[in-house]
């Protein structure tokens, strides 16, 4: 129906703006602008966990300070304005900045102070300032408590600069008290490292302006910011949770007593260490988010990731597959050496694997990265509308196949790939598998039109929790069957809980 897809698309009106508002003083909002959801992907995964940016500025705001959270995805229409803050922090991504923007200039003329921060604040940081009181530029967390303390003294300056140096594991644990606990699948969003060891030219880590050293929380640490959460599964939120795979071993041990299961972002190099992969599935990993990117060595080798290798997906993919873990593979598409039949190629090749699930991303040039530099000086950038740069619109014109070409192709992709024929192509070998399956694949996707009411009357914990804690308590069983030597299919335990939630 129209009126679900508007929800979705959609930023809520803002009410007209109250000059006769005081602002209170010493009260913070933190503030996720709405962005435009893509009908080609699934609804639903927009409200799996919470952005962990905010709960952890919380965590840094001075004592004398109160502080709430506003996430106006969760579709309860605009920020409240009574009592109105004295100090609004308001996230900016490429995306959602016009709407950032309109949000500041609301906030403002009632008479809040409104700083900008973010990634595409640290790429384009005039064209932010120009819509803020301060902009912070750097490290959030770092930031904020020096931020608060000038704006309550009168002396806010324009632009607050910090880097990613301090260590991290400095960093306090995410105040998720802020958080609705109905609005998501899990609350449990967690960090253990920081960075990437990839420095891909379409990536937002190559940004000008932006340097993230690797980092990396203890193990320790993780485990109990894990453990002190109510919800039996996490999401990693990590670039690459296996960046240093010695980390990953000590934290997969320290997390195996939790009882609790869990996903992440890796590279697929990791498969060729089995066992680190074998210690993840027992400290209960049940699906990975790889980048593969695309299944040409040329394109990956014009885009400086170089230790992928698309002829070695298969066997690596295996080796998930043999220890229980999902895979959802991420496919960007449009680089330089595709041509119109990559589409094809890329669904046939994941239904031949039988990839649980798949993200398509349009190649997007972000500015301030490589990508972006080269396509301007060759002249192939179409516009530099930044509501369109979601990886879901063409903004360049491609080489071997023209901009509706592309933006075809990427459509159709997610038809075929949601469509019932692959779903069906991809199911596990295990007929016993086939209905928890089937479950996840047709709610993750085929529900698009249910997914705005559940979002609105806050569901969405509801929803998925049985789903859920079942899934954790049938990988718990196996994994102590495992323990005492019962010897069963490792795939089996594949679809417990669907790689589908992480889908990015």
């Amino acid at each position: 129906m129209v009126w679900t897809i508007d929800a979705m698309r959609l930023a809520p009106e803002l009410p007209v703006p109250d000059r006769r508002a005081v602002p209170r003083r010493c009260h913070a909002m933190l503030v996720l602008p709405f962005y435009p959801k893509d009908p080609h992907g699934s609804f639903g995964k927009h409200v799996l966990t919470p952005a962990l940016t905010m709960s952890s500025i919380a965590a840094a705001t001075p004592s004398e300070w109160t502080v709430s959270f506003w996430d106006e995805n969760l579709l309860q229409g605009p920020p409240p304005a009574d009592p109105l803050p004295d100090v609004v922090g308001i996230t900016v991504h490429l995306t959602f900045a016009r709407r950032a923007y309109e949000l500041a200039r609301w906030f403002r003329s009632q008479g809040s102070r409104v700083v900008l921060g973010g990634l595409h604040v640290a790429s384009c940081p005039d064209e932010a300032a120009a819509h803020a009181d301060a902009i912070a530029v750097g490290e959030g967390t770092r930031l904020w408590p020096a931020i608060l303390r000038d704006a309550d003294q009168g002396c806010l300056r324009p632009r607050y600069d910090g880097d990613y140096t301090c260590l991290f594991r400095e960093e306090p644990l995410p105040r998720r008290e802020i958080l609705d606990r109905r609005d998501y699948l899990t609350t449990a969003s967690l960090i253990a490292t920081r960075g990437c060891r990839n420095r891909c030219d379409f990536c937002y880590l190559a940004t000008r302006g932006v340097s993230m050293p690797a980092q990396v929380r203890d193990p320790r640490q993780v485990a109990e910011d894990f453990a002190r959460c109510d919800e039996p599964y996490g999401v990693f939120i990590d670039n690459n949770l296996g960046a240093r795979p010695e980390v990953l071993r000590s934290l997969c041990r320290e997390l195996e007593p939790l009882d609790k299961i869990w996903s992440a972002a890796v590279t697929v190099d990791l498969a060729d260490d089995e066992a680190l992969v074998r210690e993840m599935a027992a400290a209960g990993c049940t699906g990975v988010f790889v980048g593969l990117e695309t299944l040409s060595r040329d394109n990956l080798v014009e885009a400086h990731k170089h230790r992928a290798d698309p002829a070695s997906y298969p066997r690596q993919i295996d080796v998930f597959h043999r220890h229980g873990i999902q895979v959802n593979g991420s496919f960007v598409l449009g680089f330089d050496h595709d041509d119109a039949g990559v589409f094809e190629r890329t669904i046939e090749w994941i239904e031949h694997h039988r990839l649980e699930c798949a993200t398509f991303h349009i190649l997007t040039p972000y500015p301030g990265t490589p990508l972006f530099r080269k396509l301007e000086a060759e002249g192939r950038i179409l516009h530099h509308d930044w509501d369109l740069y979601d990886t879901a619109h063409v903004v360049f014109r491609p080489r071997l196949m023209s901009a509706a070409e592309l933006q075809s192709g990427y459509e159709e992709s997610y038809r075929r790939l949601f469509g019932h024929a692959s779903i069906l192509r991809r199911r596990p070998a295990d007929a016993s598998e086939w209905l928890p399956y089937l479950a996840m694949s047709y709610l993750y996707k085929h529900t698009n039109h249910f997914w705005p009411t559940v979002i609105r009357n806050r569901l969405t914990h509801a929803l998925w929790a049985p789903l859920v804690r079942m899934a954790r308590d049938r990988n718990l069983a196996r994994r102590r069957r495992a323990g005492r030597g019962i010897e069963e299919p490792l795939r089996s335990i594949v679809t417990d809980t669907g790689c589908h939630l992480l889908a990015g």
